[in-house]
């Protein structure tokens, strides 16, 4: 937040961060008021007001509002459990989707990077195949396997058995955990709700486990199309569902991570994929700003451009300039830092973020990673990344 605040304003944002209450905070910081109703008014209109920052901040990050780019680390927040060792603490006491389903687990979880790493925003801790959890497709975590369906989808009736279910019902616990991080998070940072792309939670679905071709879910689709089309459209209308209670939990961002679209031919992309995502921005877009990643999909970054999404994530096989050319050059592009690189000594890692971000350009520009953080990153060479991106103004 750049925006100059008068001394009283700044005293109630100090007092409002420190315990979350923002009639004692108007009390503390010396707004004149007599009763106790006038002082949670003005609270009340002082946090609304706060709130209305916070949104048009992250509206103008995503657009062409100045001379930076939004400091979120969204791979190394999403992933915190690869490089943070108070989570490894966690992770030896309770298991992956205990982590997930429980609201203050993920807090915990959520708000370690902000307060470890410092980036600009927080993502929700959580997973994506929860949603095929609540379609009533199980999921299990494997240790030395990951992912882990054990009845993978092979057939319509298959397809038929999974649900579209009812969001609180099945999902509240991510809802919750919204809320708690907000409280905790006292309005720091935004904070980013995020989803898995119609079509890769179809490869987890028919694959049965992670892959590098994802062969059985390809062949699916090719044989059986129709059942195929079939599934994705229930994993696009939860998806919708699930990411607009989201927004009304209070997310600032939501974002759709296509992380198996590059195994796709340009041709099968835009049938198995891109039309579903379609669907889930223009569901969302009129509500909060829609970023989406596809992780090898620099082929469809001309349709990504224009589809109404509020930015494009890129890895780092496509340069700056193909990116800004492909998409358009008018929408938001995020990334494109090669997690390997994390590994480089912190001056190679401090100069290598100064070029990213002279090639990208300074406007319509999101730091972030090319991909997730690998699980032997140090701890100080992350940081050392969000601090490249702050020092560069």
């Amino acid at each position: 937040m750049e925006k100059k605040l008068g001394p009283r304003r700044e005293k109630w944002l100090e007092e409002y961060c420190t315990h979350g209450d923002a009639a004692r905070a108007a009390r503390n910081a010396g707004y004149k008021y007599e009763t106790d109703a006038d002082f949670r008014k003005e609270g009340s209109r002082l946090k609304k007001a706060l709130e209305g920052e916070i949104a048009r901040e992250m509206e103008g990050r995503m657009g062409d509002k100045g001379p930076r780019a939004l400091q979120v680390v969204e791979d190394l927040m999403r992933q915190a459990g690869r490089y943070l060792p108070d989570f490894m603490k966690l992770k030896d006491k309770y298991d992956f989707f205990t982590r997930c389903q429980t609201p203050e687990l993920a807090t915990e979880i959520t708000l370690m990077p902000i307060d470890q790493i410092g980036p600009d925003a927080a993502i929700l801790f959580s997973d994506i195949l929860v949603v095929l959890q609540a379609m009533q497709i199980p999921v299990e975590m494997k240790e030395g396997v990951g992912p882990w369906i054990p009845n993978p989808i092979k057939s319509q009736a298959d397809v038929d058995q999974a649900i579209v279910p009812d969001i609180h019902e099945h999902l509240g616990y991510v809802m919750e955990a919204i809320k708690m991080t907000q409280s905790e998070l006292n309005l720091r940072v935004p904070l980013i709700g995020f989803a898995g792309s119609p079509w890769t939670l179809l490869c987890y679905a028919v694959q049965g486990q992670g892959s590098k071709t994802f062969d059985k879910a390809k062949a699916f689709c090719f044989t059986q199309p129709q059942a195929a089309h079939d599934l994705l459209q229930k994993i696009t209308d939860t998806t919708i569902a699930y990411l607009k209670e989201k927004v009304k939990s209070g997310v600032n961002a939501v974002q759709i991570f296509d992380s198996w679209g590059g195994l796709l031919s340009p041709a099968d992309y835009q049938i198995f994929s891109w039309p579903y995502i379609q669907q889930i921005i223009d569901a969302l877009k009129q509500e909060i700003p829609v970023i989406v990643f596809g992780k090898g999909c620099w082929f469809a970054l001309h349709e990504m451009g224009k589809s109404g999404a509020a930015a494009l994530g890129v890895d780092w096989t496509c340069s700056a300039r193909n990116a800004r050319y492909l998409s358009g050059g008018q929408v938001t592009l995020q990334g494109n830092f090669d997690p390997s690189r994390l590994l480089s000594p912190i001056p190679e890692i401090t100069q290598a973020v100064y070029d990213m971000i002279n090639e990208f350009g300074k406007d319509r520009y999101i730091v972030n990673l090319g991909h997730g953080i690998l699980p032997n990153i140090p701890v100080d060479h992350a940081k050392a990344f969000v601090d490249a991106v702050k020092s560069y103004y």
